[in-house]
């Protein structure tokens, strides 16, 4: 098993606030318990090998990730009826990818909340985000 001993998801049972909700052969579906006031049932799928980013999985990481999404998206509309999902990978510093060991968040999303209707896109497409070289 590829294993990086200062990476934290690596290591994830040693912080007492990260929990394992679901898991398979090869990922984890973990939900910490810091990230549950603002954003309620959100959770992460991760690897169980040491991957740094997306790109690096493997066909059975691939699928065993969607079997965890599907299982985590049941999960999720029975404990807190979202009215949506926001789902996706970081990948790479510009992406902000702040830990480098690939994980794929799955984010409930409810009307009532301030950015509802706001997903990626939103910020993404910000005029203020246009690279320098593109600027008229």
């Amino acid at each position: 098993m590829s294993y990086k001993e200062d990476c934290p998801y690596c290591n994830f049972a040693d912080d007492p606030e990260q929990h394992v909700v679901f898991e398979n052969d090869t990922c984890y579906f973990l939900q910490h318990d810091r990230h549950q006031g603002v954003l309620e049932g959100s959770g992460i799928i991760i690897p169980k090998n040491h991957r740094v980013n997306t790109f690096e999985l493997t066909k059975e990481e691939w699928n065993d990730t969607y079997d965890l999404m599907q299982q985590a998206q049941e999960y999720l509309k029975q404990k807190h009826s979202p009215d949506g999902f926001t789902l996706g990978w970081n990948v790479g510093e510009a992406s902000n990818q702040s830990i480098l060991h690939s994980h794929f968040h799955i984010v409930p999303r409810y009307n009532d909340e301030p950015y509802a209707g706001k997903g990626l896109r939103h910020w993404i497409k910000k005029p203020e985000n246009k690279r320098p070289q593109y600027q008229a």
